[in-house]
């Protein structure tokens, strides 16, 4: 999924990286147990049934923030220890884009990804990613069992990767400018020629499942059950929407250093947001909030996955273990701004408060937060009398919509 911008929180990193456009993440409606998948007939690969002898490296495919070996910021670095300890020395490339991603992966050059979940569905339909052993992953059993066995890291009960990380998108509005205060995603959908010129949103074909988030709770007569699985009356209804807001956008963010100055100067008012970028924009004194609405939100959450040609699968395993251990795990979500996968983290984050911050350990706040897919013609949601919009399509009605 291009046109995502996807960067580590800190300032210092921020300016490391932002030049980098970065992919959607991964997916799948929240609560679902691998239903979303479940259509998919992947080649019938066999998991890695024991750990052998190291074989001295590791290939990886990354997000920016997830493999940091000190070269950014001398005081990010969970890689050295880890190439201490296991003697596997860490080479990792920093993906632009799922699709990148997926190419980089058909290589057979690489040993594990950082999975996006339309990178994730593909690699696993196309037999890419092997099915993964979670028994060799000794850190999985303390993984939050809410992200277990989901729709973007699994088929059929078949565990497909290594859960990583969460995160929400929230509205978050200007409190001395936004009045009286939402509850609803209303304020930026039908109400939104209140705040015309001053409102925002994400800048991402994705964004269509927001409006159609709005509209399964709004217009039940279009019957949408996955925001991601729309026949072409529910997505039309959908583009339709976006189009009308598109008259109060005040400008579409993808880079959120220039979402925080957008609402720093009062450009922006009201509008699609991260949790971190709530952190920061606070931190630079707007007067600001951001929660889910009552109508629940979309969100992501990352994957690990080795590959099927993996040439160095065990030192793959050790990193897979390594990356979700609860100390490495939690250095990894302060640095990206997310809620760390490992129960056991919070325990570890430098800021006490930061996995109540991140609803880490809330499963009824992640009960409410439809995570990215990848829309696909076969219906996400089972239906089978009609064919649903695929993200092709998305792609391009973005653009109209954006005008």
């Amino acid at each position: 999924m291009e046109n995502v911008v996807r960067l580590t929180p800190t300032l210092k990193a921020v300016a490391a990286v932002a030049t980098l456009v970065l992919a959607a993440t991964a997916c799948g409606s929240s609560g679902s147990t691998g239903s979303s998948s479940g259509g998919l007939n992947p080649p019938d690969l066999k998991a890695q049934s024991k750990l052998g002898k190291s074989e001295g490296e590791v290939n990886l495919i990354a997000w920016a923030g997830y493999v940091e070996d000190g070269s950014n910021d001398p005081k990010v670095n969970w890689v050295s220890d880890f190439e201490k300890q296991t003697g596997c020395q860490v080479n990792s490339k920093v993906a632009a884009s799922s699709d990148e991603m997926v190419k980089l992966m058909k290589t057979g050059e690489y040993d594990a990804v950082s999975a996006s979940g339309d990178a994730s569905l593909r690699l696993i339909a196309s037999g890419d990613a092997a099915p993964v052993n979670t028994s060799l992953v000794p850190n999985y059993k303390d993984i939050f069992p809410d992200l277990k066995l989901q729709a973007w890291n699994s088929v059929k009960g078949k565990a497909y990767g290594i859960p990583h990380g969460r995160g929400a998108n929230l509205l978050m509005y200007n409190t001395q400018k936004v009045t009286p205060a939402p509850t609803s995603w209303s304020a930026v959908f039908d109400d939104a020629s209140k705040y015309k010129g001053h409102v925002t949103a994400y800048d991402s074909p994705i964004y269509i499942a927001d409006a159609a988030l709005y509209l399964k709770a709004t217009e039940p007569e279009l019957k949408i059950k996955d925001p991601y699985a729309l026949d072409q009356k529910q997505f039309d209804a959908a583009v339709a929407l976006l189009k009308k807001q598109n008259a109060d956008i005040g400008e579409y963010w993808s880079d959120y250093l220039k979402e925080i100055s957008a609402f720093k100067s009062g450009d922006s008012v009201i509008g699609t947001t991260w949790q971190v970028i709530a952190n920061l924009t606070a931190d630079e004194g707007t007067k600001i909030k951001a929660f889910v609405p009552k109508e629940g939100s979309t969100g992501w959450s990352d994957t690990w996955m080795i590959s099927a040609k993996a040439k160095h699968p065990n030192c793959a395993y050790q990193w897979l273990n390594w990356i979700v251990s609860p100390k490495v795990n939690a250095q990894v979500a302060e640095y990206f701004g997310e809620a760390p996968a490992n129960s056991k983290a919070c325990a570890e984050t430098s800021d006490k408060n930061f996995c109540t911050t991140y609803h880490a350990a809330d499963t009824a706040y992640w009960k409410n937060i439809a995570f990215w897919n990848t829309p696909i013609e076969q219906c996400l949601d089972g239906r089978t009398d009609v064919k649903c919009v695929p993200y092709a399509k998305w792609v391009q009605a973005w653009t109209e919509i954006k005008g």
